[in-house]
């Protein structure tokens, strides 16, 4: 029988074309979520613990209250990378964790030309980008390992 486009229903095949959302596993996730979360929470750490160079770094960007900017900046990174660990607000850390590394790309990195703040700040935005989309990972407690979205009513 034909249907009012001239093609037989059993003639139609399903699509069998993936989605154009790139897929990634819990697993994949997870291993960037870990990795990051160790090198948040050691670059937040060095802010502390290496008050001095990191408040003469600080002042070479021109940013106001430098030694406000390094303990802010500092417990950000730290808080964000326990975030990132513990699998627990993943969407809100790697937003605010984005933002860190936008700011260090582009006081540091373009304004001062600084090699860490032009190769691992932006591998760092990027991870975070990524965690912003695909959620947590599998040992998060999120199963179904579905990306965040915004609820809307």
């Amino acid at each position: 029988m034909w249907t009012s486009r001239g093609c037989r229903p059993s003639s139609r095949r399903k699509s069998t074309a993936r989605s154009i959302t790139p897929a990634a596993s819990p697993r994949q996730v997870s291993a960037v979520r870990w990795v990051a979360a160790i090198v948040f929470v050691i670059f937040g750490a060095g802010k502390f613990v290496n008050h001095a160079s990191e408040l003469a770094s600080f002042r070479l960007y021109g940013l106001p209250a430098p030694g406000v900017f390094v303990y802010l900046i500092g417990g950000l990174e730290i808080a964000g990378g326990l975030m990132l660990a513990a699998a627990r607000w993943v969407p809100l850390a790697a937003l605010a964790l984005a933002g860190d590394m936008v700011g260090a790309i582009v006081v540091s990195g373009l304004a001062r030309g600084e090699i860490i703040s032009l190769t691992l700040a932006p591998l760092l935005l990027l991870a975070m980008l990524f965690l912003i989309w695909f959620g947590s990972g599998e040992d998060s407690g999120n199963r179904r390992g579905t990306p965040f979205r915004l609820r809307t009513r």
